[in-house]
């Protein structure tokens, strides 16, 4: 039996409805239900049910298709929250500035809900009691609304949190004990409270628990104490024709005269002034007796400084009055000798790391000029020759990015490296250092600096000397250290080539070697150095330590975060310090990209430095990513870069 031909359009008509409704965002709905419902003033422009959410709205962002950002402030919006509910892949909820009304709906489908703030609003009502059930929380701001009742002690669930700001509502009782080891952002000032601070909440300032009258304890007054002495005075009756006499508030016994005060204080003056001078003359006698006894022995230059004062390199390596010994001498580049290393040895110093080729100092020389000394220890060197020929080329090494050697000593037991020195510490202590309260955090854009720089640097020493393929050996954290003007530099490089071989078959990682370095009997390469980065990318994307992480054991890095993308949310690998910034997640996912691309396991999977430096800077300006290419010209734009001339020496 033949089908009419009008079936086969209402065939076609259904078929042609499915895949509308297939293609329709499924957050769509929800969204026009709230402004509906909200949007009384209609603020929400762009919002229409024609249009996808994720590509033609304001105020919104997605992930995967699904609605994972929406920030709504200071739009005049009303009424009720609840349609929202629906938005299950919601990360980041702001309503801050609006006239929202009544109880706080039932959040506990925001199950991935890492950032809410409601504040400045009219909500009311007990604490939502479903926002504790919101474990991967990391901000929560209700502040400036109508809220009451007790805070509850199940705030302890989130764990991860990191601000908790509950001030100006109408709280009341008293504050639950919260042990939040993240927490540094909170405040409960402006409410109702009673009773003593928790001491886990103690360390926090006393604007935190202002205009609560009824609190007490640590940062504000003791419990039991009045809070001004005027309170506990009595005042003076009236028409009294004789008053009281003066008594001592502590113990009721009557005041000392004025005279007996001053005497007493005298005594006191001419007591510590007599110690005083006999310790004088006690120091100066030693003093000047040292003094002799250095002038009448004759010694060198600073053979009366403390030894604490200066960098102990060696008291005085080979000494003429020892046959057959040279003493070694400094090699300056670029320009004239500026000081001797009897200069280094007078310089006062600290010490400012001990790293795998031995301690580096910051000295202070006596003109003020301030420079960092690398004493060279653990490491195999042949002879003079080999040394000076390396130093040569990385003497000529000048990059922004590159921390500059400016000199070195060679003898056959003291070997010394003179670098510029960097006043602002090293990437390892921006990322790791003072995690606690008060820490002033890492923010996205520095960190994309800080990359970005790195790979420049990096890229730069890869190129500067084709003929010997210079290559780093140990990138690290510790090994970035930030100059004067906030510009990343990499330090300690091309010392690989004097690394002693391992002896053990199954050398230990790091946590940044590429598995082709874990064989003693490789050599270190360009390969390697991009592993390495990928890895140092990881740390400032995730603010972990590499080899250590959550559990505090030992763990690969690269195949803990691999795990974690691919079981669960590509977010929860970032630093819950990033949580904070906004429109940064696209940026973050595709430096992730970039990371991951370097730490491939096989080495011809990874990407040239060249490549990589482009990459981030397309980051960075907002260009859209191109996918990493792995035979790329060696050629990095705006670096400065050696001439052939410099390998000449050491081929």
């Amino acid at each position: 039996m033949a089908i009419p031909s009008y079936s086969y359009f209402v065939l076609l008509a259904f078929h042609f409805l499915l895949l509308v409704e297939s293609s329709k965002n499924p957050d769509l709905d929800a969204l026009m239900a709230f402004k509906a419902a909200s949007d009384t003033h209609n603020k929400l422009t762009t919002w229409n049910s024609t249009s996808d959410p994720c590509t033609s709205w304001t105020f919104v962002s997605c992930f995967k298709n699904r609605v994972s950002r929406l920030v709504l402030e200071n739009l005049d919006l009303s009424g009720s929250i609840e349609p929202l509910a629906s938005l299950t892949q919601l990360r980041v909820l702001s309503l801050k500035r609006n006239r929202f009304s009544g109880p706080i709906p039932s959040l506990s489908n925001f199950t991935a809900l890492k950032l809410l703030f409601l504040s400045h609003n009219g909500f009311s009502g007990p604490f939502p009691a479903t926002v504790t059930s919101l474990v991967r929380l990391y901000r929560l701001d209700l502040s400036h609304n109508n809220l009451s009742g007790n805070i509850p002690a199940t705030v302890n669930r989130l764990s991860h949190l990191l601000t908790l700001r509950l001030d100006q509502n109408r709280f009341s009782s008293h504050i639950p004990v919260l042990n939040l080891r993240n927490l540094q952002d909170f405040n409960v000032s402006g409410n109702r409270l009673s009773g003593e601070i928790p001491k886990s909440l103690s360390g926090f300032p006393e604007s935190s628990f202002a205009q609560n009258p009824a609190l007490c304890g640590a940062p504000l007054v003791k419990c039991g104490e009045s809070r001004s002495a005027g309170a506990i005075a009595s005042p003076l009756k009236s028409g009294s024709s004789n008053p009281p006499m003066p008594r001592n508030s502590a113990n009721g016994a009557p005041k000392m005269s004025r005279a007996t005060i001053i005497a007493i204080v005298l005594g006191d003056v001419l007591v510590l002034s007599v110690i005083s001078l006999l310790l004088y003359c006690y120091f100066w006698r030693t003093y000047s007796a040292k003094l002799k006894e250095g002038k009448g022995s004759g010694s060198g230059p600073g053979s009366n400084l403390l030894e604490s004062e200066k960098i102990v390199y060696s008291s005085s390596p080979y000494p003429s009055s020892q046959p057959g010994f040279e003493k070694g001498q400094m090699v300056f580049f670029e320009g004239l000798k500026r000081f001797e290393l009897e200069d280094l040895l007078r310089a006062s110093a600290e010490m400012l790391g001990k790293g795998g080729f031995g301690t580096a100092y910051k000295a202070v020389l006596e003109d003020g000029n301030v420079v960092a000394v690398k004493r060279l220890k653990d490491a195999q060197i042949n002879g003079r020759k080999e040394f000076e020929q390396h130093m040569e080329v990385l003497g000529r090494l000048r990059h922004v990015n590159v921390v500059s050697l400016r000199a070195y000593y060679f003898a056959r037991e003291e070997k010394l490296l003179v670098y510029d020195y960097m006043p602002n510490g090293s990437l390892f202590w921006l990322l790791h250092g003072n995690r606690g309260p008060g820490r002033t955090p890492l923010d996205w854009t520095t960190r994309l600096q800080i990359a970005s720089g790195v790979a420049r640097g990096l890229a730069f020493i890869h190129t500067s000397c084709k003929a010997l393929k210079l290559t780093h050996g140990n990138i690290k954290s510790t090994n970035i250290l930030i100059d004067k003007d906030g510009n990343a530099c990499v330090s300690d490089f091309g010392l690989s080539t004097f690394a002693i071989p391992s002896s053990s078959s199954t050398p230990r990682s790091n946590g940044y070697r590429a598995p082709e370095a874990l064989d003693g009997r490789k050599q270190h390469s360009h390969k390697s150095d991009v592993y390495s980065f990928g890895v140092l990318l990881l740390e400032l994307l995730t603010g972990k330590c590499p080899s250590v992480v959550d559990t505090g054991g030992p763990v690969d890095l690269p195949r803990w975060v691999q795990s974690v993308v691919r079981e669960e949310w590509t977010a929860e690998v970032f630093d819950i310090e990033l949580m904070r910034y906004k429109d940064i997640e696209e940026e973050m996912v595709g430096l992730l990209q970039i990371a991951m691309s370097c730490a491939a396991a096989a080495p011809d999977q990874r990407p040239r430095m060249s490549h990589v430096v482009k990459m981030i800077e397309e980051i960075r300006s907002g260009v859209d990513m191109s996918p990493p290419c792995h035979d790329t010209s060696d050629s990095v734009s705006e670096s400065p870069s050696l001439s052939e001339d410099a390998c000449g020496g050491s081929q």
